[in-house]
């Protein structure tokens, strides 16, 4: 009777237990679709976030226990819950000038860019340098780069020079190439092309390296024109939808202001990787990764550049450009150079992340990476599987896509610049070329992890274009072209894996990030429609209405 009456009582305490009702959270959300990007659940009616971490996946019943006093409820009201979107490959101070400069983006022909630069002219001090970027030729009318001439029309005084979108070549005017010392007789850096016309005179084109001749003219921003580019950088990002960024090309005056703005609180709605230029990386080499504001700046990988940019015909290809028969491109790196380098990192832990976009870029770094681990053995790593990464992977001779797997490469890449090149990159390439070129779903067959950004400035940086790219293959007005691979479009699950997952495990976090699990940080992005069921063209023109990262709302939008 003893034994019956206390296995009864533990029963009861064991029932009460499953009923108690759990602690209160901080924050819950439900009413719309939720999308978790974790396999195990892929969808939930309802979560809850307390302290900064995921504490519930699940019905409506069971997040509605978790309500109190002090919990804030957030009815999605239809609208769709997924992990933080994460940025695999932008420039966030970049970002944040375009919008503090002359922003040439969208510019439709060389006559609307000269009307643009007329009215900066206009406001600019005498004997002011003035400084552009955004524009690409590929749809103008006029079907050619601008020129030196097109400048000086409007700025025959004031110095200008004007990047393309792509960041891998500029336009200067004649006062410009004058303060720079670029005249017939100049030599191109290698690495870098000046264009010239039939007599030899340089066009104002400078590709790549030769873009460094204008150095001079470029004043080396103030630590008050940082923090103000980093600032509008996040604000952009934020109310985009993005909750985390790995930052490219940044400088080490960068990495500092970023840590002092996380750390002071000031950088509330975006989580920053940062992969620091070859001149940082020797310091970052020397002190290891570091980390600051509990991890919202995190400072390990170092990117480095072994061709140019394929609109302005310098990324290194294996046969010459189709339209251009006399160049393959450039190569910015040697074997001998960069292999040291390369071995260092290695033994020191840090990510290495290169950026190639041209065939033969993509097979030298392939080439050059399995020849860095070969010296290297994981006896001698500080992390024995580095997750190094080739930055856009954009055309890959097919016999490569498969050792990107084999050699645990990360092709990082984005989806954006499918559809924007899709206008040119027939011209530059010639058809047999395409196979293996913007092949996300061929290298995520042959078994790679592909982290989806933006590249932004480059492209507009919206994740919403991005997802879109990814799972459409399309330009915006719905245009694909002849026979572009519609094959390699991924479909929906896997392209929300490519901004949330796989960029969490591209930055060695994937325990803590990229999916709506209970335990990882509550980093969260909701958006005006569900992008798992939407029709394509709704994609693109939906809106972010909200963004958390760790636990607190970062931004919502006006009216929402």
């Amino acid at each position: 009777m003893r034994r019956t009456l206390a296995l009864l009582t533990a029963a009861a305490l064991l029932a009460a237990c499953a009923h108690r009702t759990p602690e209160p959270a901080d924050l819950v959300f439900w009413g719309g679709p939720i999308h978790t990007a974790d396999d195990a659940r892929s969808t939930a009616q309802a979560v809850a976030v307390d302290e900064g971490r995921i504490v519930y996946v699940g019905d409506r019943g069971g997040a509605e226990r978790r309500v109190g006093a002090q919990t804030r409820v957030v009815d999605l009201k239809g609208a769709a819950l997924y992990p933080g979107f994460t940025d695999a490959h932008a420039h966030l101070r970049g970002v944040g000038e375009r919008e503090l400069t002359l922003n040439l983006e969208g510019v439709v022909s060389i006559a609307e860019l000269t009307e643009r630069l007329r009215a900066r002219v206009q406001q600019a001090a005498p004997g002011e340098v003035v400084a552009g970027r955004g524009w690409i030729e590929t749809h103008w009318p006029e079907k050619r780069f601008p020129t030196r001439d097109d400048l000086d029309r409007v700025s025959p005084d004031n110095p200008v020079l004007l990047v393309r979108a792509d960041g891998h070549a500029l336009v200067a005017n004649s006062a410009a190439l004058k303060a720079a010392g670029v005249d017939a007789a100049t030599r191109a850096p290698e690495g870098g092309e000046i264009l010239k016309d039939a007599t030899g005179r340089p066009t104002g084109m400078l590709i790549d390296a030769a873009m460094g001749l204008t150095g001079r003219l470029r004043a080396e921003p103030t630590e008050a024109d940082r923090v103000r580019a980093l600032r509008k950088g996040h604000d952009v990002y934020s109310a985009y939808g993005w909750t985390g960024m790995h930052n490219m090309s940044v400088d080490w005056a960068d990495v500092l202001a970023l840590e002092a703005l996380a750390s002071n609180d000031e950088f509330p709605g975006l989580r920053v990787y940062n992969s620091v230029t070859p001149e940082a990386g020797r310091r970052l080499v020397q002190e290891g990764p570091r980390t600051a504001a509990n991890g919202r700046v995190i400072t390990r990988a170092i990117k480095y550049y072994v061709d140019g940019a394929l609109g302005s015909r310098g990324a290194a290809l294996f046969e010459p450009y189709h339209d251009a028969p006399g160049t393959t491109g450039l190569v910015q790196l040697r074997r001998e150079e960069i292999l040291p380098l390369y071995e260092q990192a290695l033994r020191r832990g840090i990510q290495v992340t290169t950026h190639a976009i041209g065939d033969r870029g993509n097979g030298l770094v392939l080439d050059w990476y399995a020849d860095a681990f070969r010296a290297v053995p994981e006896s001698e790593r500080t992390v024995g599987r580095p997750r190094w990464r080739i930055e856009h992977a954009q055309v890959v001779a097919p016999a490569d896509i498969p050792r990107f797997a084999a050699l645990d490469v990360i092709p990082s890449m984005q989806p954006s610049h499918a559809i924007g090149d899709l206008h040119f990159a027939p011209a530059r390439l010639g058809p047999e070329r395409l196979t293996g070129a913007y092949a996300w779903k061929s290298l995520i067959e042959a078994g790679s992890i592909v982290p989806g950004g933006s590249d932004a400035p480059v492209e507009r940086g919206d994740p919403l274009i991005e997802f879109y790219a990814a799972v459409a293959r399309r330009d915006l007005k719905g245009f694909s072209g002849p026979d572009w691979r519609p094959q390699e479009a991924v479909d929906r699950a896997t392209a929300l894996k490519m901004f949330t997952l796989w960029p969490a495990y591209a930055s060695f976090r994937e325990d803590e990030l990229g999916s709506i699990t209970v335990g990882k940080r509550a980093d969260l992005s909701v958006f005006s429609v569900d992008l798992m069921t939407a029709p394509e063209a709704e994609i693109p023109t939906a809106k972010a209405l909200m963004t958390v990262v760790d636990g607190r709302v970062a931004h919502r939008a006006p009216g929402w």
